[in-house]
């Protein structure tokens, strides 16, 4: 496969990723709405959302590998960096937009700086590590460990996107900068390996192509399935079991 194809396993991945992502959001909001108690902050869910997470910040992190493979012959790196940040300053751009929906919806717990505002920064900082290909793995790992020293650390809230919040700060999807943003270097650092100048080094296994179809159109429009998917889980919902939810 050739350098400017799709790679159809991206979308594979990120389909799998929108499905536990939706999964993950339906039992919440059941837990949420008092319908039944489902424990979503500890043990296996828990761990479950953390995957989710990772897995759509990998194939963020792969993406961009390639997508600059892709640019780097035809434009400047002027041109690529400023490419980098209008992109990903568009998907910051839908993180407000939710934090919005969320504080006339919730007030309390709404979305502050969630996972659209991390992958927004996160696409316009990659230029400035695009340079460090395969070492972007020791850069992740070091943004994970610092995010983990952040958890003992209390500051004010204009801090929150690197991790550092007052102690009463709480919200139904927080991913700071750090540690979040080192898996996205852990995916550039991947895509540095599986797509090398941007092209697939590996052979793909076999997948039924119902499946695998499914999954890859999800993947292709997982930023429209995130928008929609929570208003229309709380709309099923009020329609099983009642208008309160609304």
């Amino acid at each position: 496969m050739d350098a400017v194809s799709r790679y159809r396993e991206i979308d594979i991945v990120r389909g799998i990723a929108v499905l536990m992502m939706v999964l993950f959001h339906t039992l919440f909001d059941i837990n949420y709405f008092q319908i039944f108690s489902i424990d979503v902050s500890a043990g296996f869910w828990q761990y479950f959302a953390f995957a989710t997470a990772s897995f759509f910040l990998l194939i963020v992190g792969i993406s961009l590998t390639i997508s600059r493979a892709k640019a780097v012959s035809m434009i400047s790196n002027h041109q690529l960096a400023l490419k980098f940040v209008y992109r990903g300053a568009g998907i910051f751009l839908l993180g407000i937009v939710v934090t919005f929906g969320t504080w006339l919806y919730l007030k309390e717990g709404f979305i502050v700086f969630g996972i659209l505002h991390l992958i927004g920064v996160s696409i316009m900082i990659s230029p400035l590590f695009f340079r460090f290909k395969k070492f972007n793995f020791i850069l992740g790992l070091l943004f994970i460990m610092i995010g983990y020293f952040l958890t003992t650390v209390t500051g004010p809230i204009w801090l929150l996107p690197l991790g550092i919040h007052p102690a009463t700060f709480w919200s139904v999807d927080y991913e700071p900068l750090f540690p979040w943003s080192g898996i996205v270097l852990f995916g550039m650092g991947l895509g540095e390996c599986l797509y090398p100048g941007g092209v697939r080094r590996f052979t793909l296994p076999k997948i039924p192509a119902f499946f695998g179809e499914t999954l890859a159109y999800l993947g292709r429009h997982a930023l429209i399935v995130y928008l929609i998917h929570q208003p229309i889980i709380i709309l099923l919902l009020a329609a099983v079991f009642g208008t309160k939810l609304l």
